[in-house]
């Protein structure tokens, strides 16, 4: 066994203690012997010391006006003690309010537990707080944030959404709100600096800025261009708020066309004042954006390029610290080529150049901000080459934090090694649910499952990445879900695990539409994501899902229209205050990525029965144009029906028509077919598993029938000229039942095939046949029969080989083997089917004896005695572990294991690995062995763990019959 030096799980987790989880609610909706906040007619008063921080006295104001929109009663604000009141709440910061600091003089209140602690809050209920006041909830912070986030806590807990704005969320309406006399809870995040970043803003959130805000006044900036989207900070206090509500602190601002501290100087003041921690990109240094640079210099020099204008750069920089310096910020460090690009040159020069950059940088910090550089929070992002020159020798300074970055697709590259876990700069993630980039661009509607962002972060949370996480989320909308999700996973991870991941999104949507309809909006949202999570929506085309095998196409999409059907059944019973939020967060997503999978779905049967000459296919083509055309009119709905046309330009974004990585600059209607009449036949047959036409008296074959599965498979008869052509089928077997004998068809008619299995002859390979006839034409189909003796299919133990295959899902192992308390564990819902296995703990040692190893076991029972293949499916998580490899060993039987070595990916900007790129556009990695079968009958596949990071989702046997799909087939029969 190879022993790593790693941090134990629980050592981790147990740093935080919390009182009260993410699903434990203490707000209650009776006043008899609770603590009441509101009750018909009356309300607690809110008291704050005005001498707190201006973010403190705003946030009480929002509590104000949260308790006024759920009780509809507005409760008194005042700043001094008051007399004769049964119920107080009173807020307040350590050190900062007089009220806190009598409370902590007499005694009332015990701070110790969170006093210097990082955003700490403490709630508790206290009895005769003040001369005059019976009882008082008392909201106390060890600093600003801390005290903000304990009123928006409450905020949550009576009702109020973070989203209340930004997805037109309105509160249920209660009479009562109340807490229970003991209540306590102390709080505080896990993760230090928690944000986004407003990124790829145009076309949508950039047109809609323009539409409600308009342009930034090219007269009082003369160097800004016209017509830039006004990011003002009636925009940006929005977010501020947002941010806080979600319990974040940190942002990163829209880059590409506008710069957040001089298209309005309110932004920076009010962030500091709000309790926003500022940063910019990834790619941009020192508190200066790209724009700020191009609007002064890009005429005249061009990008920015420290090889030719360094002085330049270095006062550029120093410029940008002295303006922000007295707000909060994590500074980025290093440089990248402008535009997000590598900067070009050979590594070693790039190395010894950005460590020279860096160096320059810090000397500007200590003599603008602190001589103490430890004191100014600073990061530099690993992103692309970045991490490479890291890789190669890159000295980054002890005290600066290592930001990781992902693929851009949700795999995390790196983590922290043991040794860099030492570092007092500690590290942190930047993660995308966002991306403009190979293979393809990601930009138009929320792709990412929450059980994908669990997966991946509480592994960077567990090797010690804790210091930073932001997250790419583009326009804001409508990444609400995993933004949400995020935000609640970096302030707590001990929150959400493998056993109550899947309740996140019940309990989110029980917060925005009320426990009634949380259940079945939850799996909405659960299997809207994880269908879109297969492929993102701008990867589709018409040749995505096999038409022809497993029945893959018509599967996706009826599983589409059971969610949209379902989402439109929801929204019509909705009360109307609940409408807007449903059909921006649930109804809108659900419906146009069933739309656009419905439209490639017509298409590729356009084109597929155009080529079998099927006068249907013109039908196809205008269901596509439908369709097409279906997808422009949801946008429009968002546009101009939801929230009186508020969001009016937030869906413009392109996604249907890529020709390459980037997004088209509109909509482009995909390339149609069409066919004319035959002038020789009336009909045609197509058969199962076939994409093109039978020919007369040339025999064709269905799948074969398997008495264990029992599936039926189907023959299509189709129109090959105008009007009514009449059929018979017949069976030359009689165990052969097909679903009609005759009729006329007039287009297109499906003849589903099955068995009686009770009189079907009994053989590994028996045949029957159906033979069609139409129009003085007969055309004849193969009926191959899969009906041996044994194993009876009632006593069957494990899985059967049917069709060339076995398939199996890699929770229904036979035996899981434990070893030292590790051992692969089921994550529900996790993946591109139905779940996964993922060794646990996560910072589990890797393993190289493989007899002394966890292991899942599968019991099988294989009829092919020959060579096969054998597809493991994993996630598509890469070597993000320095101290371990990604492998994983597999058998068959007793045979000497095979270790499977899944190639490291290397991104560093340039030119996409096909392997990874094959990964992420699929959201699987494919890992294929070769093993022998001598003897048919019972097997055991064993997967064998070796490396912690592998994730197992399913286990494909090919033993010669396997056919293309996306998904490979259905699970075999158990």
């Amino acid at each position: 066994m190879k022993k790593l030096v790693l941090i134990p799980l629980i050592a981790v987790f147990q740093v935080f203690t919390f009182s009260a989880t993410a699903s434990e609610s203490y707000v209650k909706h009776s006043v008899e012997n609770n603590f009441c906040i509101a009750k018909p007619g009356t309300t607690a008063t809110l008291i704050v010391d005005l001498q707190d921080f201006k973010g403190v006295t705003r946030a009480i104001s929002d509590l104000q006006s949260d308790i006024q929109k759920v009780t509809g009663t507005q409760p008194e604000l005042v700043n001094s003690l008051p007399k004769n009141r049964s119920y107080a709440i009173i807020v307040g910061t350590i050190g900062k309010s007089k009220f806190i600091s009598q409370l902590i003089r007499s005694k009332k209140i015990n701070v110790n537990a969170i006093k210097n602690q990082w955003e700490a809050f403490s709630m508790q209920i206290v009895s005769k707080p003040f001369p005059g006041v019976d009882q008082a909830l008392v909201i106390a912070g060890s600093d600003k944030r801390g005290s903000i986030y304990g009123v928006y806590d409450l905020s949550q807990q009576i009702g109020v959404s973070p989203w209340y704005w930004f997805a037109d969320v309105t509160p249920q309406k209660q009479s009562t709100l109340a807490i229970s006399r003991n209540f306590h809870k102390e709080d505080h995040p896990a993760v230090k600096y928690r944000g986004i970043f407003i990124n790829d803003e145009a076309p949508a959130l950039s047109t809609w800025i323009k539409k409600t805000y308009g342009t930034v006044k090219p007269s009082k900036y003369p160097f800004i261009p016209n017509g830039i989207p006004n990011c003002n900070h009636q925009f940006y206090t929005k977010v501020f708020e947002l941010l806080l509500r979600l319990k974040a602190n940190y942002l990163w601002p829209a880059m590409w066309s506008n710069d957040f501290n001089e298209d309005d100087p309110e932004n920076p003041r009010l962030a500091d004042e709000y309790g926003i921690v500022m940063g910019t990109s990834h790619q941009e240094p020192m508190l200066r954006s790209q724009q700020e640079w191009d609007r002064r210099y890009f005429k005249t020099l061009g990008h920015w390029d420290y090889t030719k204008y360094p002085d330049t750069l270095v006062n550029f920089w120093r410029e940008g610290i002295r303006r922000n310096k007295n707000y909060e910020s994590v500074i980025t460090m290093g440089l990248r080529g402008a535009n997000d690009t590598d900067m070009g040159g050979d590594l070693k020069s790039n190395i010894a150049m950005v460590e020279g950059i860096v160096a320059k940088q810090q000397k500007i910090l200590r003599e603008e901000m602190n001589p103490d550089i430890t004191k100014t929070p600073q990061m530099w992002c690993l992103y692309k080459e970045i991490q490479e020159y890291y890789e190669n020798g890159l000295k980054v300074p002890d005290n600066i934090t290592l930001l990781w970055s992902d693929d851009n697709w949700g795999n995390i590259r790196r983590l922290p090694s043991a040794d860099e876990r030492k570092r007092s700069g500690g590290a942190g993630i930047y993660y995308h649910a966002d991306y403009v980039g190979g293979p393809r661009s990601y930009k138009w509607i929320n792709t990412i499952p929450v059980t994908k962002i669990w997966d991946q972060m509480s592994k960077a949370y567990a090797y010690g990445a804790d210091r930073i996480w932001i997250m790419n989320v583009g326009d804001i909308k409508p990444l609400e879900v995993p933004i949400d999700f995020f935000m609640s996973l970096a302030w707590n991870p001990q929150a959400w695990n493998k056993d109550n991941i899947a309740a996140y999104t019940q309990e989110w949507s029980g917060l925005q539409f009320g426990d009634q309809n949380a259940p079945a909006i939850a799996d909405l949202i659960d299997k809207y994501t994880k269908y879109n999570g297969w492929i993102k929506p701008e990867l589709l085309s018409a040749n995505t899902f096999s038409l022809s095998n497993y029945r893959e196409a018509e599967t996706v999409v009826s599983k589409w229209k059971a969610i949209s059907d379902k989402a439109d059944s929801i929204y019509s019973v909705l009360e109307p205050s609940k409408k807007d939020a449903f059909f921006e967060l649930v109804l809108y997503p659900v419906k146009a990525s069933y739309t656009l999978n419905d439209m490639y779905f017509n298409l590729s049967k356009n084109h597929t029965y155009a080529a079998q000459g099927r006068l249907s296919a013109n039908d196809y083509a205008l269901k596509t144009k439908e369709l097409f055309v279906q997808d422009s009119l949801l946008t429009v709905a968002y546009h101009t029906q939801v929230a009186g046309g508020k969001w009016d330009g937030m869906m413009n974004q392109p996604h249907i028509g890529y020709r390459g990585w980037s997004d088209p600059k509109q909509n482009i209607m995909p390339r149609l077919n069409y066919t004319k009449p035959s002038e020789t036949e009336a009909i045609g047959i197509a058969v199962e598993g076939s994409l093109s036409a039978s020919e007369v008296q040339k025999p064709d074959t269905l799948p074969q029938f398997s008495n264990y599965s029992r599936e039926k498979h189907y023959l299509e008869i189709f129109s090959k000229q105008a009007g009514l052509h009449s059929f018979t089928i017949q069976p030359e077997q009689s165990w052969i039942i097909p679903s009609v004998t005759s009729g006329k068809v007039d287009g297109e008619q499906r003849i589903e095939i099955d068995i009686d299995w009770n009189n079907a002859p009994k053989g590994e390979s028996q045949f029957g046949k159906i033979s069609i006839n139409a129009e003085n034409q007969t055309y004849n189909v193969v009926v191959p029969l899969f009906n041996p003796a044994s194993p009876n299919r009632k006593s069957l133990k494990g899985f059967v080989e049917s069709n060339g295959y076995v398939a199996i899902e890699a929770e229904h192992y036979t035996n899981n083997r434990a070893v030292n308390g590790i051992q692969w564990q089921l994550i529900p819902g996790y993946g591109r089917t139905l779940s996964s296995m993922m060794p646990m703990p996560v910072t589990s040692p890797s393993f190289t004896n493989l007899k002394n190893a966890p292991t899942l076991e599968y019991d099988c029972y294989i009829f092919t005695t020959s060579k096969i293949e054998i597809n493991t499916l994993i996630a598509p998580t890469l070597n993000c572990l320095p101290d371990a490899d990604m492998r994983f060993a597999i058998a068959v039987d007793d045979e000497q294991p095979q270790v499977v070595q899944i190639p490291k990916i290397n991104i560093v900007g340039s030119k996409d690995d096909p392997e990874w790129s094959n990964s992420v556009i699929n959201s699987i990695r494919v890992c294929k062995t070769s093993h022998s079968i001598s003897q048919a009958g019972y097997h055991k596949i064993k997967i064998i763990m070796m490396d912690p990071i592998v994730t197992l989702q399913r286990i494909i046997i090919n033993t010669g019959g396997l056919k293309p799909s996306f998904f490979f087939p259905s699970e075999s029969y158990r």
